[in-house]
């Protein structure tokens, strides 16, 4: 492999100005956007109620919601409220953190459908209230099962997913 041609700049040259050196503190600062429809569906999760949203051609609702229909490429902003309330899609039964380190208790993430949406239209979450014996799990959950999301008291929600603390078995 060829070198590259140039001279190496040394601590010696930037430091006794041989080179010049110029320094700029950039202040760059910036705000996240949710943009519509996410930002009104985290809105939603603040005041304890998942939004959904209608499109008018298809007549899909779409949790979560999005600004325009990816089947009929329609803009939407027919908003209702679902439940919070659904049926396990899919699930998994976790040992590991998201570090590939052992978890000593299990995690159950898992992918409802919620009430009121079309089918298909999920959220993935976990699963809590459970016990921490994996063969009881196993051979407690079962796809299909109707759950219902457990909110955080008023006070603690932030508009966030994570404002549902987690999905439990509904009774």
């Amino acid at each position: 492999m060829k070198p590259f041609s140039g001279t190496s700049l040394t601590d010696h040259a930037l430091t006794t100005g041989e080179v010049l050196v110029t320094m700029w503190n950039v202040k760059a600062e910036y705000h996240w956007d949710t943009g519509v429809a996410m930002g009104r569906y985290l809105e939603g999760l603040k005041a304890g109620k998942i939004m959904g949203i209608r499109c008018p051609e298809c007549r899909r609702t779409l949790v979560p919601p999005r600004a325009f229909c990816e089947l009929c490429f329609r803009p939407l902003d027919d908003w209702l409220q679902v439940g919070d309330t659904g049926k396990i899609n899919t699930f998994s039964i976790s040992m590991v953190n998201w570090d590939a380190s052992r978890r000593q208790t299990p995690e159950i993430p898992v992918v409802v459908e919620i009430d009121g949406a079309s089918p298909g239209m999920s959220i993935l979450h976990k699963m809590g209230g459970l016990s921490d014996d994996i063969e009881e799990i196993k051979s407690l959950l079962k796809i299909g099962m109707p759950v219902q999301a457990v909110w955080k008291p008023a006070d603690q929600r932030e508009g966030s997913i994570t404002d549902i603390e987690y999905f439990k078995l509904a009774s």
